[in-house]
């Protein structure tokens, strides 16, 4: 599935806020990358950077971020304490405007902390649940083929705060795609790229690893000189 598959459903939509996780701690480099995208950031939470963006933002985003693990549509926000709040508040998203009448959705992960709501089986159930409901009725049918292209959510509730994001990135943005195989232990591409932001580094200076496993921080290091973007030759599915 390419970014390109989200266009016709959201493509009246001007602008809106995309969610871009990264390792704890490294939240300072992310959002140095996307401003230098020239995108406005909305805020910084522990472990993401929201922006404000539009459709090429999203593509943009996937595309040449170095240090964000995925790029999310966030789809609505709302606290939810019950079940029935959480299903209630997912109903309510206008999911039209994201997913097509032969969508393939689904809840790919659900995360809850320190929340009353803490299952995860039982949070992508009543979300599934909840979408079908409200699709159903726009749609005007009880069954979903689900034979077109795929719309997976993600569902994070920190505090009884539910975000929905919509995942426009499939594999995790550290697969480049210029590493078929893994070796032992190797560490995350976008991690050895936020790693090499924080040195002094420049493109004009010699980069020395002695402890050279994989190449992961050579072949980053490689890709900034040569203004190479992380996510130009990797499939998005």
């Amino acid at each position: 599935m390419s970014n390109a598959d989200y266009y016709g459903n959201i493509g009246d939509m001007r602008r809106f806020d995309i969610i871009c996780p990264c390792h704890f701690g490294l939240e300072a480099v992310l959002k140095r990358e996307i401003q230098e995208l020239g995108y406005d950031i909305a805020r910084t939470e522990d472990g993401r950077v929201i922006f404000h963006g539009d459709p090429d933002a999203v593509v943009r985003a996937n595309i040449y971020l170095r240090t964000a693990e995925r790029v999310l549509i966030d789809c609505a926000e709302f606290a939810a304490y019950t079940f029935d709040e959480l299903f209630e508040g997912i109903k309510a998203v206008e999911w039209e405007a994201y997913i097509p009448r032969n969508g393939r959705f689904w809840v790919r992960k659900a995360s809850s902390v320190n929340s009353k709501l803490f299952s995860p089986r039982d949070i992508q159930a009543i979300v599934k649940k909840a979408m079908v409901d409200h699709l159903s009725g726009v749609y005007g049918i009880t069954h979903f083929e689900e034979d077109g292209d795929e719309y997976p959510v993600r569902i994070f509730i920190n505090k009884d705060h539910v975000t929905v994001g919509l995942d426009t990135t499939g594999a995790s943005l550290h697969k480049r795609g210029y590493r078929p195989e893994s070796t032992e232990a190797p560490i995350a591409e976008n991690l050895a790229a936020a790693l090499i932001m924080l040195t002094p580094w420049k493109r004009d200076r010699i980069l020395v690893d002695p402890f050279c496993g994989s190449g992961t921080f050579p072949i980053e290091a490689a890709m900034m000189a040569a203004d190479m973007a992380p996510g130009m030759h990797r499939s998005f599915q």
